[in-house]
């Protein structure tokens, strides 16, 4: 129903408000929205008004993400243009994942000297673009994939865990890394150690996990070489002039935004099929998880630019707003869907809800959206969802492949 889709929506305008907050950022009108939309939801409003709450949480999702962005910046720099090691290095080293950054830091600062290195995980895996980040030489790079991985790599890593955020999977049966794995924040495990909130004006300490790395073997190599990401709004609006010269002279046909979610069911091999079936004329813009389906492809390059450009994390969706707003504003066009763009977009949990919410405030139409729609997009809601912004499944890769290179 559409007051499930606000609140689910409302429970991401909420996830990244409080890693606006974590950072010190924060504005009361977000705060008062959410009340306004959850009391909304008390009351019997008719389909218009709904339908308008919800397009009021798609502008609450643009204004919290846009401040999430500032927080991050401001912190530690716009993220830059980054090959990133997805190799190990001989010594012993700690696996941290989330979207924590201040936590990333506070790490980062700790394991100074110590002999231990630092590997990001999942959807921390941009903090290897910002700026604050590189000047510590024993932050060695990304180790392993998307969240439902886990099983498998906390295990081949051998060192300890830190999960900053959501997306913890229960371990197995045949799982060892119970006694290594650490949870902070919002996040808790049965059986994990937990790190404490940091005291006001302070850090959280983080000598225990220290001491088992040091304890622990150095990672298990499960693959090697370079991933190249880190373009956020910044980045790729100092390459405009680049990426406007390669529209007008036809070598860029498409861009396609394959940002969201990952999952663990086979239909998101939909995914990397696109990626590869995707012409050599196209740009893939992602953000979020879903980039692990594709973002080892050697899909190579436009003239210089790479044909996966990754923005980053989740909440980084809001850099590909911004580049596609100032894309149409550099080619003059009144309309955001005139551009050569299409959204493919892979949803899971409620961040990507508050994504989606966001750019149908942007009146981007034609998304398509998968594997399957949500279980609270109702058919009257889906209907409401096709008419108003002419929302699609996704279909077979090769009929949404040329729909979308026909503009379709």
């Amino acid at each position: 129903s559409l007051r499930e889709l606000l609140v689910i929506g409302c429970k991401g305008i909420a996830a990244y408000a409080d890693h606006a907050a974590i950072l010190g950022y924060e504005k009361d009108d977000i705060y008062a929205f959410l009340m306004e939309a959850l009391a909304s939801t008390t009351k019997d409003l008719s389909t218009d008004d709904m339908i308008a709450m919800v397009m009021k949480a798609g502008e609450s999702a643009v204004n919290t993400m846009a401040l999430l962005d500032e927080a991050n910046t401001s912190t530690y720099g716009h993220p830059e243009i980054t090959e990133v090691n997805i190799g190990v290095r001989n010594n012993p080293g700690i696996l941290i994942s989330g979207h924590d950054l201040k936590d990333m830091e506070e790490l980062l600062e700790q394991t100074k000297g110590t002999g231990v290195d630092v590997y990001t995980h999942g959807e921390m895996l941009p903090a290897n673009y910002y700026p604050a980040f590189k000047k510590y030489d024993h932050f060695v790079g990304n180790y392993g994939n998307s969240w439902w991985h886990q099983n498998k790599e906390f295990e081949s890593f051998n060192g300890p865990i830190i999960l900053t955020t959501n997306c913890l999977v229960p371990l197995k049966k045949d799982n060892t890394y119970l006694d290594r794995l650490f949870t902070t924040g919002v996040v808790n495990y049965p059986g994990a150690k937990h790190i404490a909130d940091r005291p006001e004006g302070g850090t959280k300490d983080f000598s225990e996990v220290i001491e088992v790395a040091k304890r622990c073997k150095p990672p298990m190599e499960i693959e090697s070489g370079k991933i190249i990401g880190g373009f956020a709004h910044n980045q790729v609006l100092a390459l405009a002039d680049k990426v406007i010269d390669a529209v007008k002279s036809g070598a860029i046909k498409r861009f396609v935004v394959m940002a969201g979610c990952d999952g663990r069911h086979k239909s998101r091999n939909y995914f990397t099929e696109v990626a590869k079936a995707l012409p050599k004329d196209t740009v893939i813009l992602t953000a979020g998880c879903a980039k692990y389906r594709y973002n080892k492809l050697d899909l190579g390059d436009i003239g210089g630019i790479p044909r996966i450009l990754d923005a980053g994390q989740c909440n980084d969706s809001y850099s590909l707003a911004v580049i596609a707003l100032k894309l149409k504003e550099a080619f003059g066009l009144d309309d955001i869907n005139q551009l050569p763009i299409s959204f493919d977009i892979g949803w899971y949990e409620q961040k990507a809800v508050a994504v989606l919410l966001a750019l149908l405030y942007l009146n981007v139409k034609g998304i398509r959206l998968g594997p399957t729609l949500p279980a609270f997009v109702s058919p009257n809601v889906l209907k409401v969802l096709v008419d108003k912004f002419d929302i699609k499944q996704i279909g077979t890769v090769e009929e949404d492949v040329a729909a979308m290179m026909a503009g379709k």
